[in-house]
């Protein structure tokens, strides 16, 4: 209503303030005012076809009736615009305001936790596209949700299982039915130990997805690194009968990197490797430039992972081989988790790819050269 009466205010003064130029203009040569000593006729007698010889008082009264005729024409012809521009203005407000209020009570139903709930989306406009965008918003606030309910009881899991065990081991001890042996205490402190551990995960996890982790970045040699990692797994390599291979190949640059952080991240994938590989396998490491990046791969010969699984692999808490848990050294399942995140802290990706159960896996990521 207000771009209506702005209009035609607007249309009104500047007619009125533009009419009487306008007509001299158009009307001027057809009226031919009447001059003293001059005659009334022209063209030998006769009235000339296109002038009109009128004095100035007729002219003056032919200005006020050609201005009535343009205001009552524009009275109506405003008038019936005025009527349509309303209608079209109440269709296109209803058209607009209605998915608004449809995003206005859907985003009260979130914000009372029905994380469910979506917009219909019509057409192709900007209003569609908020549409689209308040239900990608949706849809991820439903997944954080399922993600922290599932991270809730996945952390209620994993501690339960060592807290049970120590109480009951406490309780036998307690009641005499268990042996005060050092076997029995060896086996309480195994237990507050992986306890231990798995907080330690859980803190590490909660630093890195805050992106609370500073690094400390420095030029990095691969070679250095590889050989730092391939010593310290050795051990557990010959006792499973496990081969660990190395190859980096020649010629690649100094990294900019946290050495530490770079070796925590090899140190989880190569170890990982190594619990899902079978005795009389082997793991290979690598290191490859690609353009202005380096690739790295940790391959192995184990039991692979399936198409559903590699949707998930770095989900906390997620083990593709279900039969294991962390007392079979299945670990905490935020390892991987945990080692994407300091890859992508380093500006690189990890992944993960696997021709399926049985045909070995891969662990790849990337770190660019600077």
């Amino acid at each position: 209503m207000i771009v209506l009466f702005l209009g035609g205010l607007a249309l009104t003064v500047v007619s009125g303030l533009t009419l009487r130029g306008a007509f001299n203009r158009h009307m001027g040569p057809m009226i031919a005012a009447v001059v003293p000593g001059r005659s009334d006729m022209m063209d030998g007698g006769r009235m000339g076809p296109h002038v009109v010889i009128v004095d100035a008082a007729d002219q003056d009264i032919l200005f006020r009736n050609y201005r009535a005729g343009f205001l009552e024409a524009l009275f109506w012809g405003g008038g019936v615009a005025s009527l349509m521009a309303l209608v079209a203005s109440i269709l296109l407000s209803r058209r607009i305001v209605s998915p608004i209020r449809d995003l206005s009570l859907a985003s009260q139903r979130i914000a009372a936790g029905k994380y469910d709930e979506r917009v219909q989306v019509q057409g192709e406009d900007e209003l569609a596209d908020l549409g689209n965008h308040f239900n990608q918003m949706a849809s991820r606030l439903q997944q954080v949700e399922g993600m922290r309910q599932q991270l809730i009881g996945d952390v209620s899991h994993e501690l339960r299982t060592p807290l049970t065990s120590i109480k009951g081991y406490m309780d036998g001890l307690m009641d005499g039915v268990v042996p005060a042996s050092p076997e029995t205490y060896m086996q309480i402190y195994q237990e507050a130990d992986r306890l231990s551990r798995l907080v330690d995960d859980l803190q590490e996890l909660s630093r890195v997805e805050a992106g609370a982790v500073r690094l400390e970045l420095r030029p990095v040699n691969l070679v250095d690194v590889f050989s730092s990692v391939a010593k310290r797994l050795k051990p557990q390599y010959d006792s499973k009968n496990v081969q660990l291979e190395t190859s980096i190949a020649d010629g690649l640059p100094l990294l900019r990197a946290d050495l530490d952080r770079l070796i925590q991240v090899l140190t989880n994938l190569v170890g990982n490797a190594l619990q899902y590989t079978p005795s009389g396998g082997r793991v290979t490491l690598s290191a490859v430039r690609r353009g202005g990046e380096v690739l790295v791969t940790v391959s192995d010969t184990g039991i692979g992972i399936s198409k559903d699984d590699l949707a998930h692999i770095f989900d906390r808490f997620y083990r593709a081989d279900k039969s294991r848990s962390r007392q079979q050294g299945g670990g905490s399942g935020v390892g991987l988790t945990i080692a994407r995140h300091l890859v992508q802290a380093h500006g690189g990706r990890l992944w993960a790819e696997s021709n399926g159960p049985g045909q070995g896996s891969a662990f790849l990521f990337t770190l660019p050269i600077h």
